[in-house]
């Protein structure tokens, strides 16, 4: 059974996170937030890709859900963390921890003659 300090302890020994205040929780980012940690220690929300998400749900249905909105359609998910084993809840942080380093590309690319 994971809790909020395995998550804050997990989190923060991923290369260059921090943690922040957000909104009513506590936000672990390094280019970009990847994890929210609610202010309860329960639950957590982990950036996944669509088809991570759905994989985790499938699996995991008592600790993995869909946020129901946009950013729930985007990948969020949210964990229940009594469910989740440490390796489990480690897994999911390192998943996200990759999303959120990867920098999309926004400009176009230039191409050389």
């Amino acid at each position: 059974m994971a809790t909020g300090e395995d998550l804050r302890r997990l989190a923060l020994a991923l290369d260059g996170t921090t943690a922040a205040p957000h909104f009513d929780r506590t936000a672990f980012k390094v280019a970009r937030i990847y994890a929210t940690l609610a202010g309860d220690g329960r639950s957590a929300n982990f950036n996944f890709s669509p088809d991570e998400q759905e994989f985790k749900c499938l699996v995991a249905p008592e600790a993995f859900s869909a946020i129901p909105n946009a950013w729930g359609r985007r990948g969020w998910t949210t964990a229940q963390l009594a469910e989740l084993s440490e390796a489990e809840l480690e897994a999911a942080l390192r998943t996200a921890h990759v999303h959120a380093l990867a920098k999309p590309s926004n400009k176009p690319s230039k191409k050389r003659r």
